[in-house]
C-alpha cells in the first residue's frame, strides 16, 4: 500500500496521505498507468472508503476505495512538487472527499517534519479500471 489515510474525528476533517516505497518500484516521472473509464465522474467520494491514494505526477491522483474500485481525478492545472513529494494533506467539514476541495502538497522540512506546499484544487473523480502495465512516455 503505497499511501496510508489518517481520518481525524473532528468537526474538520484532516486526512494525511503519505507516500511509502517499501517494496513497490516507482514509475519514471510523468508515467500514468492507463486506465478505462467505468461510468460517469462524480462530485464527491467518502472519506471512510478512501483506502489508498496514489499520486501518479503533478496532475493525477488514483484513489482506491472499498470494493477495489478506483476513481482517478486528474487536477484542473498541475499542483507543482505533487509528483515529486507523492503526499498531500486536505481538510473537509463534510464527510467526503469533493471536487471543490483544496489539497495541500507535504514536503520535509528542515528539522525533518511535514510542511506544507503549494496547495491545489481537485476535479472530478472518474470511476476508471487500471492498466497493471504503466504507459510510458
Amino acid at each position: 500500500m503505497r499511501n496510508l489515510a489518517i481520518v481525524t474525528a473532528s468537526v474538520t476533517a484532516l486526512s494525511l496521505l503519505t507516500a511509502g516505497s517499501a517494496g513497490i518500484a516507482k514509475p519514471g516521472k510523468d508515467e500514468v498507468p492507463a486506465a478505462r473509464s467505468t461510468g460517469k465522474p462524480v462530485s464527491c467520494i467518502p472519506l471512510t472508503q478512501i483506502r489508498e491514494s496514489r499520486v501518479r505526477n503533478d496532475r493525477v491522483i488514483d484513489f482506491r476505495v472499498t470494493g477495489k474500485k478506483w476513481y482517478r481525478n486528474t487536477l484542473p492545472l498541475d499542483c507543482p512538487s505533487l509528483g515529486f513529494e507523492e503526499r498531500f494533506s486536505y481538510k473537509t467539514s463534510l464527510s467526503q472527499l469533493c471536487s471543490q476541495d483544496i489539497i495541500t502538497v507535504l514536503r520535509t522540512g528542515g528539522g525533518g517534519g511535514l510542511e506544507g506546499g503549494p496547495s491545489c484544487g481537485l476535479g472530478k473523480f472518474e470511476p476508471v479500471e487500471i492498466d497493471r502495465k504503466p504507459r510510458t512516455s
